[in-house]
């Protein structure tokens, strides 16, 4: 058979096929972003205890966000894709303590965790279903236990003020990368320690530096205040 006839045959298979063999994602990591509730609770706005009770005094996880290595980020991504408790059944528990909402009115979570999939997780659809998305988030907290690491290093959430850089500089002893620290104000006007952003590769599973960190909003010293 003639090399041109042959090509000719074989074009639109390949044309075909094309599609299904892309591996492209639409974003380019996440930033994994867990919030200190005492942080949450201590500013003019204060805050609202779940239906279930005050969450531990421990860093609870705010979201799973896909972002692109220029800093901006895609949200909402997918309006047909709702969010559906159902799908997440076995995860509740964990998610109620691990994945507290502090938001006023009370509530059970499932407004927080609605906007959450909704707004970042459908934009992780092509790796990662809606079971698959919380299941992340919740493992990913298993492996950063922010709170000890600060401890271990001497920086308790006691109202005292540590310094920004001796903060950045425990957690990156304690997980191996550069994490970002932001930072929010009490009701006093001082700065304090609100939440922490941990880079994850597109698969949502491994820990990586950082291609781009938020601002911080913090000053050099900053207030770690109790739960």
């Amino acid at each position: 058979m003639q090399p041109s006839i042959m090509l000719l045959l074989l074009l639109p298979l390949l044309l075909f096929s094309a599609p299904s063999i892309s591996t492209a994602q639409d974003f380019d990591f996440f930033y994994f972003v867990l919030q200190w509730p005492g942080s949450y609770c201590d500013t003019k706005q204060s805050c609202c205890y779940p239906t279930a009770g005050k969450p531990a005094a421990d860093f609870g996880i705010h979201g799973l966000w896909p972002n692109y290595a220029d800093g901006s980020y895609p949200s909402n991504c997918d309006s047909g894709n709702a969010y559906d408790a159902s799908q997440i059944g076995d995860l509740m528990g964990s998610m109620r303590s691990k994945w507290p909402s502090l938001a006023c009115p009370s509530g059970d979570g499932s407004t927080f965790w609605r906007h959450e999939w909704e707004k970042h997780g459908t934009c992780s659809e092509s790796v990662l279903d809606q079971h698959a998305y919380f299941q992340a988030a919740l493992r990913l907290r298993s492996q950063v236990n922010l709170l000890q690491i600060l401890q271990n290093a001497g920086i308790r959430p006691d109202g005292g003020f540590y310094s920004v850089r001796g903060i950045s500089s425990a957690i990156r002893s304690g997980i191996g990368f550069e994490p970002g620290v932001e930072c929010n104000v009490d009701d006093a006007g001082n700065r304090q320690l609100y939440q922490v952003y941990v880079c994850v590769d597109a698969t949502g599973k491994r820990l990586i530096e950082c291609p781009v960190l938020p601002t911080s909003k913090c000053s050099s010293r900053v207030e770690f205040p109790p739960f």
